[in-house]
Formats: structure tokens, sequence, C-alpha cells
């Protein structure tokens, strides 16, 4: 379902929060627009983040390393 097609004053799906949720997003500080965004995720958006955050959290270890070492000149 597209973006302006989420009717508002509905809260997001509870099997997307907890796909976000489980992938290491915080969703507590979210805005209601935010969370209207979310409403609306088409699954294949929903797949793209987490596999996205997935990603970033394993490079992690690896930047933080580089900046731990280097001061972080490198980046």
């Amino acid at each position: 379902m597209p973006y302006d097609e989420a009717s508002s004053g509905d809260s997001p799906s509870e099997p997307t929060l907890k796909a976000l949720t489980a992938a290491g997003f915080d969703l507590d500080a979210l805005s209601e627009e935010q969370y209207e965004v979310l409403r609306a995720l088409a699954p294949e958006e929903l797949a793209l983040l987490v596999d996205i955050r997935g990603r970033l959290d394993a490079a992690a270890p690896e930047v933080q390393a580089h900046a731990d070492v280097a001061g972080g000149a490198l980046f």
C-alpha cells in the first residue's frame, strides 16, 4: 500500500513493529508521522530496511576498531 493510502490514526502493524524492533531499530521516540510511514511499508520495503540494518550492524565492529586505533582519521 502506498504511503499516501495509509489510514491516519492507526498504529503500525504489530508484525512490522516486531520485525523492526528485532532488527535493532529503536521505535520509542518516533512521532505519529513516522509511525504512519512504518504503517505504509510494503513487505519488500520492510525487508530492505531490516537487511540494511543487519549489514550496518555487521560492519560496525570494523568501523569502531578503525575509530579506536586511528582516532577516526580514516573516516
